[in-house]
């Protein structure tokens, strides 16, 4: 019975002995499984971030690397890709008093010793403001504009308060070219200029890869600054106004006013200089208005004959106001005669003719009762009467006093006249083929072509002779405004002389202004302070070196027709 009962034992024990076996082979294909499902959906999600990061998120890796190689401003350039304004990587002195981290001085040296040392490494630094800055702890910068071996040597001072921090910095390769059309940047802060105008633009991360054109040309616009300077010093003015305008788009080729400041290195002087001329200051021009008078009366018809005569040999009585010529010119004169002569007795009797009310309109069509049109912040608004104008008013206002406007107002309203009758704004920024704005038509087409012509015979034979260059057809007027101010409302022995040119006048394609403040009769101007001894040579100089850079090369057998007007002016030559 044992011995059987043993025997039948046998087959139980292997019969376990399976089953274990069994339950271990399935518990490892369950674990073999387990990891494979594992990895499987590891691998699904891998691959589901892949195509998330590939398709739906945008890749922020690669938009910081181009943000990171694009400068943190955009470059400004002339029309030419000649560059105005540019960022560029630099150093600069900071002075941190907390650096030492244990709370103990922030300097090992002497605040004397410190800066001593600093302005033998700037000799221009001011070691006492220095000082006292570093005596006092005050954080903040000691210098901007480090060359790396100056920031070497600061750092060989040894003190860990003087920080040499890199940054970027706004360079301008030109100095000062164009100062008062670029503005400047100060602690990364735009002001003035095209900096303040374009600085959304120029910090968008999206634009700034791509420079801004602006209308500028730097070859012009260092031509302009240099005769304009010569000017303004030869005859001991107290500043200079100039512009170079495109009469059929409406863009600066170049713009200046003098003094001039460095955006590079702005100091205390360059700081008074900011003030634009040209787009913020508004002034009387004169006689500059006598053509736009003459322009709006032939418009409207109210001159029809060029010839007819009005008296100009006594003043023009208006109440207690004396309407007045520098000289006696002749008992009568004519239309061409008039502007030749620059007669403010005639220019009223027509604006007279004209109507207050007319006068006035035009000259708001030609943009004079609002601010001018540019892209410029600092734009002057104009002293311009609202009201009815009365009778006297428009004939002052017809010889250039009794409205204040800027230079640029001045240009647009000439490009409008010489160009076939079309105001058009200003601007600063390139334009394409074709993309100038459409404007309004203020004069006829006859009208302008009219105009033409008596602005080129008054440089011919009138008081504009000495800005007339050989070959370059100029035409142009002048204007010698008193400044207001005096006990009689004008200060005489103080005046701001104009010259408003046009060239070539055959078919015009480019309007300058010339404007010096307070000129002194000097050697240089024959001890004349009048525009025809100031302002107009300037022109006769300058147009001859930018025409050719605008393509207006000198032809001496080309002119415009004069044979209709010669017979009316043969006794004014």
């Amino acid at each position: 019975m044992n011995t059987l009962a043993a025997h039948r034992a046998v087959p139980s024990g292997r019969i376990r002995l399976v089953d274990v076996r069994r339950s271990l082979l399935m518990t490892a294909r369950l674990r073999v499984l387990l990891v494979c499902m594992v990895f499987f959906f590891l691998a699904i999600a891998a691959m589901l971030r892949i195509g998330w990061l590939g398709f739906v998120q945008p890749a922020p890796q690669q938009r910081s690397m181009a943000e990171a190689l694009l400068p943190p401003r955009g470059e400004i350039t002339d029309r030419n890709g000649v560059p105005l304004a540019r960022a560029f990587p630099a150093y600069a002195l900071w002075y941190n008093p907390r650096a030492m981290d244990d709370g103990g001085a922030p300097l090992v040296k002497s605040p004397r010793e410190v800066a001593a040392r600093l302005a033998r490494i700037f000799p221009d630094l001011d070691e006492t403001a220095v000082r006292d800055q570093l005596a006092a702890g005050k954080p903040g910068y000691i210098r901007h504009r480090l060359l790396p071996e100056e920031a070497n040597r600061v750092n060989a001072i040894g003190e860990l308060a003087l920080e040499t921090t890199q940054e970027s910095d706004r360079h301008y390769p030109q100095g000062m070219l164009a100062a008062h059309v670029l503005g400047y940047m100060e602690e990364g802060r735009a002001y003035v200029g095209m900096e303040q105008a374009l600085d959304t633009r120029l910090r968008d991360p999206a634009q700034r890869g791509q420079p801004v054109v602006l209308s500028l040309d730097a070859r012009v616009q260092g031509a302009l600054e240099d005769e304009l300077r010569r000017g303004m010093l030869s005859v001991d003015a107290l500043g200079a106004a100039g512009i170079v305008l495109d009469v059929d788009t409406g863009e600066v080729m170049a713009l200046a006013s003098l003094p001039e400041f460095d955006p590079n290195k702005l100091d205390a002087e360059g700081r008074r200089n900011v003030f634009n001329k040209v787009t913020n200051q508004v002034y009387e021009l004169g006689s500059t208005f006598k053509p736009l008078t003459v322009a709006a009366a032939i418009d409207a018809g109210t001159v029809t004959d060029l010839s007819r005569r009005w008296p100009a040999n006594r003043p023009l009585v208006m109440g207690k106001f004396r309407i007045r010529d520098s000289h006696t010119i002749g008992a009568s004169l004519n239309v061409p005669e008039t502007l030749m002569h620059s007669s403010n007795i005639v220019t009223a009797q027509i604006a007279d003719e004209l109507g207050a009310a007319r006068l006035k309109q035009v000259m708001a069509d030609l943009g004079m009762n609002e601010r001018p049109y540019i892209e410029l912040p600092a734009r002057g608004y104009p002293i311009w009467d609202k009201g009815e104008w009365p009778r006297l008013k428009a004939m002052t206002v017809s010889y250039g006093h009794g409205v204040a406007i800027t230079p640029l107002h001045l240009a647009s309203a000439y490009a409008a006249m010489v160009n076939g009758g079309v105001w058009r704004p200003t601007t600063l920024m390139k334009l394409e083929p074709g993309a100038a704005p459409e404007g309004r038509r203020v004069f006829k087409q006859s009208t302008s072509a009219r105009m033409n012509q008596l602005l080129r015979m008054i440089a011919k034979y009138g008081t504009g002779r000495n800005a007339d260059a050989p070959g370059f057809r100029i035409g142009g007027k002048t204007g010698s405004a008193e400044k207001p101010g005096g006990s009689a409302g004008y200060r005489r022995t103080t005046l701001v002389s104009t010259f408003a040119a046009a060239f070539p006048m055959d078919k015009p394609r480019f309007v300058v202004i010339i404007m010096l403040d307070e000129p002194k009769g000097t050697m240089a101007s024959s001890f004349q302070r009048t525009a025809a001894y100031n302002a107009a040579p300037i022109v006769a100089k300058l147009v001859p070196r930018i025409g050719p850079m605008l393509g207006v090369l000198p032809d001496d057998t080309r002119d415009i027709d004069l044979t209709d007007l010669d017979p009316l002016v043969g006794k004014g030559r």
